[in-house]
Order: structure tokens, then sequence, then C-alpha cells
């Protein structure tokens, strides 16, 4: 596939061209998802810019697919104010000195250097969706809001229970985007999250083991996931 990716002056975006059309369907998604944008999150710190908690801990950023119901409307702005409108992958980033094949064509820095300031566009070719995500089966889900302003309350979240990686590199480069265009004062596009927001009564529902022990839990015991943006701050229960 290829796409345009922009500086929007609050996000890193890749929006897929119309040439090579990427959907998903099945798991908890009663319908079929057409992919619309690619955005990337990320903060001043390695210790925030992802907009879920880990057991209460933050990610450098966090990588998110965001799609529309194809099935029941005809495009994202439709779908996005409509019951079971869209629907986000989100998969966390973590710092690695061997990065995701897929985020490396983004954060090169040839290509990252293309869109310094707000409104920069670089088209990319030959990128494969495939290699953004992580090798693994198991997710958390929920419904709840597109972190957004208007924030409808009209997503399917799925959660990957694995993250991808950037090097140290290549997130100092995003810090280095400024939301602003190249006359005004610079401003880092850094910490570009929703502030977080109560669980309320959303049902929280995982295909993940927790009883199983392995490498996905470095303290040995099995973590509760927490959420920001959508559900900040309560501790899901199992």
């Amino acid at each position: 596939m290829g796409g345009t990716m922009y500086n929007t002056g609050k996000h890193v975006s890749l929006r897929p061209d119309k040439a090579h059309l990427v959907n998903i369907s099945g798991g908890p998604l009663g319908y079929s998802y057409r992919l619309e944008e690619v955005r990337l999150h990320f903060g001043s710190e390695d210790s925030q810019g992802s907009e879920h908690l880990l057991n209460g801990q933050g990610f450098p950023g966090e990588v998110q697919l965001i799609h529309y119901n194809q099935d029941l409307y005809a495009n994202y702005t439709e779908a996005a104010k409509s019951p079971h409108g869209i629907a986000v992958v989100s998969i966390f980033i973590k710092l690695s000195e061997i990065p995701n094949a897929f985020l490396n064509r983004m954060l090169n820095r040839d290509t990252i250097t293309r869109i310094n300031y707000k409104h920069d566009a670089f088209l990319l070719m030959g990128l494969n969706i495939g290699d953004l995500y992580p090798d693994t089966t198991r997710y958390i889900t929920y419904e709840g809001s597109i972190t957004i302003p208007p924030c409808y309350e009209t997503s399917t979240w799925i959660l990957i229970n694995k993250p991808v990686y950037v090097t140290q590199m290549q997130m100092h480069s995003l810090r280095l985007l400024s939301q602003n265009e190249p006359y005004k004062i610079f401003m880092s596009m850094s910490d570009n999250t929703r502030p977080s927001q109560p669980l309320l009564q959303r049902c929280i529902r995982t295909n993940i083991n927790f009883s199983k022990q392995g490498r996905d839990c470095p303290n040995n015991r099995a973590l509760r996931p927490q959420y920001r943006g959508n559900m900040e701050g309560k501790e899901v229960k199992h």
C-alpha cells in the first residue's frame, strides 16, 4: 500500500491511498471496518505519551490504526458519529535498537524531516500494513470514545498485547516535530494525548490468559491493565 504522511499540528498521521484498501473484521467486531488513518501519539518523556496505561504506567508512545464501519456507513465522517462506527487497533510503542519495519519507514531521517512543520506532507509507497502488527493474537477490547474532539462514544477499541518498537533517535525526531508553521514559534508536538477519562460502567473483555505467566509478565505476575484516554485511572477487574 501507499499513503501520505502528514503533520497535522497535533499528530503524525498516515492516510492510505484508495488504490489498496485495507479492511479488518472478526474478533470483537461484528462488521467489516476499513482503514482510514494510522496515527501516532507520543510524549516528551519516555514515561508518557500513550493514551492507555498498563498497570498504571505509560509508554513513550502509542500507534492507533483507525477504521470506519464500511458495512453501515459511506465514509469515516458519517461513521464517527454513528453507533458501531469506528474500530481502533491500538499498539503500545517501546524503545529498542531494532525498530518495527513499518514504523522505520515512517520515522527514518529521510522521511520524518519532510514533515517538520504543520501542514507538511510526504508520500510513502511500498508499505505493508502487516509489518506493523506484533506477532500475537491476544488483545483487550472495550467500547469507548474517539480521543479527538468531539470524542463521540462510537469506537470499539482493540489493544494488542505486545508492543512495537522504535529507536531512541526516532523518538527524539518525533519530539522535534512542530505543531506550528515554520514562521511561528516552535512548539513540540509531544504529549498529544487526550486527558484521562473515568471507566464508568464500561465492560472490558480479553482473550488473554492472565493465569499463564511468561515474558509478557516481567514481574512474574499477571498485570492488570489500566487505561487513559477513554477509561483513565480505573483498574480493570478480571
